[in-house]
């Protein structure tokens, strides 16, 4: 699964957030998995702690040439997702 739609999500008290259900059910998270937390530029990354960055970028790699997306295109989104942020 790869999503180039944001989901919002809200960061609560001692910087907490729910990831969404469909988010968490696609990747198989539960109560018990433990995150990986990155920050690239502006942007926060998480993957679950038991993936290799190695085989994420396999994954991502895979997901984007099964739904035909490239990488122009995930920062095409990006940028005017961020446009659309700012505007608000």
């Amino acid at each position: 699964m790869i999503s180039t739609v944001p989901k919002n999500v809200k960061l609560w008290g001692r910087g907490q957030l729910t990831i969404p259900k469909e988010c968490r059910k696609a990747l198989k998270l539960d109560n018990e998995t433990q995150l990986n937390v990155f920050v690239v530029g502006r942007c926060l990354v998480l993957t679950p702690k038991s993936l290799m960055r190695s085989s994420l970028s396999k994954n991502v790699e895979k997901s984007m040439k099964d739904q035909k997306l490239s990488l122009n295109d995930l920062l095409k989104d990006l940028k005017n997702e961020r446009q659309r942020s700012v505007k608000k």
